[in-house]
């Protein structure tokens, strides 16, 4: 057996059941829910997301789930165990990568996933080995006698993912994962999640990023105000809240003043991003932009609607509000 199929074998888990059940579950910091009430199960080997802006309550969430910060209240259950009960024993058989990463900068990549898989309670010898079969499942082994702090932001986000499978968890909590990455790093962790799907990992992961929630996740909730608002895959949201088509106008400042005019003129929905402005028409169709065209300094185009139409459709406000 290779050390790939080796690193799959590990990963893999029986189909049969949830393998994360929330039920009723709250958290409370003095007057203020962070987490009022949510309920959410995940099946094996899904990709679930929280998708919701800063301050939504998505990491508290996982911190619950990770068994890190008590509930006030509701259920957890994570492949069976009760998490409120024994949060031990659920850090056992979890993977986490929190948004701060938490790697130590002072030693190498190697020596970061051995140690973390030693003091995670595997023997030496079998951390070493984990070590290698990591390396190179998420090939990093060019990397792995590199300082920590040698490394691109990119560079230690993969190596926080690959360290959280030095104990091969049946499901991995990512909060944040590509938070501050640029595109192409970005894309490089969405690629190895992708990897850790097909191995059958079960993964939960919070997110603020549209696209993100859209390429990664077999279903999704959207979170605000520490309640889930809605829940499906990303089609099924989009079905349910989304316009069929958005119109983008792009506006420079001359003309700006008399699109308004003519939207509001006639009633039809906008908002304005910058030197971009958003059209909506009545019931999700395309919008009478016609007394816009000729008009000098307004380009128009289209786009289908997507997942930040469906969060401004539920609460009122853009996705990437805080």
């Amino acid at each position: 057996m290779t050390e790939d199929q080796h690193l799959e074998t590990d990963f893999a888990r029986n189909a049969n059941g949830t393998v994360i059940e929330v039920e009723n579950l709250h958290k409370d910091y003095g007057d203020i829910a962070a987490v009022d009430g949510i309920t959410f199960s995940v099946n094996p080997g899904e990709t679930y997301g929280l998708l919701g802006p800063n301050g939504a309550g998505k990491t508290t969430t996982m911190r619950l789930l990770s068994g890190l910060s008590p509930a006030t209240s509701g259920s957890i259950a994570v492949a069976g165990i009760d998490v409120i009960k024994d949060n031990r024993a659920v850090r056992e058989l979890m993977g986490v990568v929190t948004q701060h990463d938490g790697l130590d900068g002072g030693l190498t990549v190697f020596q970061n996933l051995f140690l973390y898989g030693f003091l995670a309670g595997l023997s030496r010898a079998r951390a070493k080995e984990r070590a290698h079969e990591v390396l190179e499942f998420f090939s990093l082994r060019d990397r792995s006698k590199a300082n920590v702090y040698e490394l691109s932001g990119g560079m230690k986000r993969r190596l926080a993912i690959a360290r959280s499978m030095m104990t091969s968890p049946k499901v991995i909590v990512m909060d944040e994962p590509t938070t501050g990455l640029d595109p192409q790093s970005r894309n490089r962790v969405w690629e190895e999640m992708a990897v850790l799907k097909d191995s059958g990992v079960t993964i939960l992961l919070s997110t603020h990023y549209m696209e993100e929630a859209t390429i990664l996740c077999d279903r999704l909730s959207i979170m605000d105000h520490g309640k889930i608002l809605d829940e499906g895959t990303p089609d099924q949201m989009i079905e349910r809240h989304a316009p069929k088509e958005v119109a983008q106008l792009r506006v420079v400042p001359a003309a700006l003043r008399s699109v308004r005019e003519y939207l509001t003129g006639r009633n039809i929905s906008y908002r304005e991003v910058g030197a971009l402005v958003s059209v909506t028409g009545a019931n999700g169709d395309r919008p009478d932009l016609s007394g816009l065209e000729g008009v000098e300094g307004v380009r128009t185009s289209y786009r289908a609607g997507n997942l930040e139409d469906v969060f401004l459709a539920i609460t009122g406000r853009e996705l990437r509000d805080g």
